[in-house]
């Protein structure tokens, strides 16, 4: 009877994954086929980016991570939250201790008073994460046009293409192209939305947020803060952001790798070490 349940068992799980198999290759053959729109016809796929942490032996640019942060601080933070991002981890952009004070006590985050336990607002300190700028999700849906800003702390790992699809986003606003309409005259970008290629529908309800060189005051030495420019560095700060152990991870992976390759040699070395004394029995020759 065990035995006749497990094969059964083993029958399902076969059958389902047969079944997800066959689901995935119909949707994929049939993906994009039928009636063309705008959307399917006009939508771009992120450009390419170059940051110093591609190849497996990137790093982070501090620099570049810096020049992120203030165009975050400047010109995102104004809708956009860091939830999962404490003050304190600054120090990993090479901030010290006394500027990752400043900045926490410029941020406003929410406290309980102390004498009434009623909810108030206190300074930040450097153990808070980034506070959110509203208070929650209905008054941010009322401040954007019915759209929830997305919680920024983790958009490169959540977007396809990651830091490439925040370069381009930020970069591809334009008014509707003569081309989209004149092949499409139903196709129209509605009050509160935002004609962009890069976004999958076409129309953003994000204002560009980056409308104009120079929008950031970058520290002498820094390149200049165009457009371009400014959605790299944001790019490249919320790649940080999602995965702040990225260089660490592979340094890490090195090691495991050096290690189980010479777990391997040594594993080889003492197998024939201890089948040595074995002597390999002769075939016997077949006599005619």
């Amino acid at each position: 009877m065990i035995r006749l349940f497990g094969i059964l068992t083993g029958l399902f799980f076969a059958l389902a994954v047969m079944w997800s198999f066959a689901n995935g290759a119909f949707v994929a053959a049939t993906e994009g086929v039928g009636e063309k729109t705008a959307e399917k016809v006009f939508y771009e796929h992120p450009e390419k980016l170059s940051l110093k942490t591609d190849g497996i032996f990137g790093t982070f640019d501090e620099a570049q991570l810096q020049r992120g942060y203030q165009v975050y601080k400047e010109v995102c933070a104004a809708c956009h939250s860091l939830k999962f991002v404490a003050i304190r981890d600054l120090a990993q952009l090479g901030y010290d201790e006394g500027q990752v004070k400043a900045e926490a006590a410029s941020l406003v985050v929410p406290g309980i008073d102390p004498n009434t336990g009623e909810a108030s607002t206190r300074p930040g300190l450097p153990t808070d994460y980034f506070p959110s700028p509203y208070p929650n999700s209905v008054a941010a849906a009322a401040a954007n046009n019915n759209a929830i800003p997305p919680d920024l702390s983790l958009i490169t790992k959540a977007r396809h293409d990651g830091t490439a699809y925040v370069h381009s986003l930020l970069t591809g606003y334009s008014g509707v192209p003569a081309e989209v309409t004149k092949e499409f005259p139903d196709f129209s970008t509605p009050p509160g939305l935002h004609y962009n290629q890069y976004f999958p529908n076409l129309n953003i309800a994000m204002a560009p947020p980056l409308t104009a060189d120079g929008q950031v005051t970058y520290a002498p030495g820094n390149p200049e803060p165009t457009i371009e420019q400014m959605s790299t560095d944001v790019a490249a700060f919320l790649q940080w952001t999602a995965e702040p152990t990225l260089v660490k991870r592979r340094q890490t992976g090195f090691a495991v790798l050096g290690f189980v390759l010479f777990a391997t040699i040594l594993a080889y070395f003492a197998k024939q070490q201890v089948w040595s004394a074995v002597k390999p029995k002769k075939a016997a020759k077949s006599k005619d």
